[in-house]
């Protein structure tokens, strides 16, 4: 990416550069090593399942969350400085996700949809029709705008509380139930036009 990207004033975050000069971990001071660590551990469990369920292998997963925190690494002094480190972080992931998709055969791997098969079981006892659900789910999944999809994953493919999916985010907890709440709607739309076709 080039320095002509956004910045952080304004509220908007500046994306990583190539041509910016990293320094080097082994010259940060103490705190800024313990805190990049403390923000490693703490976050990396959440970007790896989240990115097994846009990547659906553990391979692809595991190399798209390691290039993500090479990148968080390499701007941690510059992301100690900003108001939404969080916001900036999961942008970051979000990059280094689409460009692991780009990357990948045209033939992607089924994601793992475990946790809304067993949340359709519940209400179903026919598993052809819990099959069709999972699929008309995904599909309209598919079809929200990213902050809703994002939100819809980390809450129900996840199993994250609205506060855990917003930490992850970046974001207020108020956000994602905002999101949610617009998911809801436009999914309930979805549903219902793909059940009448």
């Amino acid at each position: 990416m080039s320095d002509g990207g956004p910045e952080e004033s304004g509220g908007a975050v500046g994306l990583p550069s190539r041509h910016r000069r990293r320094t080097p971990m082994s010259q940060w001071d103490p705190t800024s090593r313990l805190s990049y660590w403390a923000f490693h551990a703490n976050r990396r469990p959440a970007y790896m399942r989240f990115a097994y369920l846009q990547l659906g292998s553990d391979a692809a997963a595991e190399e798209a969350v390691d290039a993500t925190f090479d990148s968080i690494m390499n701007e941690w002094p510059r992301m100690l400085h900003m108001d939404r480190l969080d916001a900036y972080a999961w942008t970051v992931l979000k990059l280094c996700l689409v460009d692991r998709q780009h990357r990948r055969s045209p033939w992607p791997e089924p994601m793992d949809i475990s946790a809304f098969e067993a949340a359709l079981k519940e209400a179903h006892a026919d598993q052809y029709e819990v099959l069709t659900d999972t699929i008309r789910f995904y599909s309209a999944v598919s079809r929200l705008v990213e902050r809703q999809r994002d939100a819809v994953l980390l809450r129900y493919g996840l199993q994250c509380t609205p506060g855990e999916a917003a930490a992850v985010m970046g974001v207020d907890e108020g956000t994602v139930r905002s999101q949610l709440g617009q998911a809801h709607r436009r999914l309930a739309r979805l549903l219902d036009t793909s059940a009448e076709s």
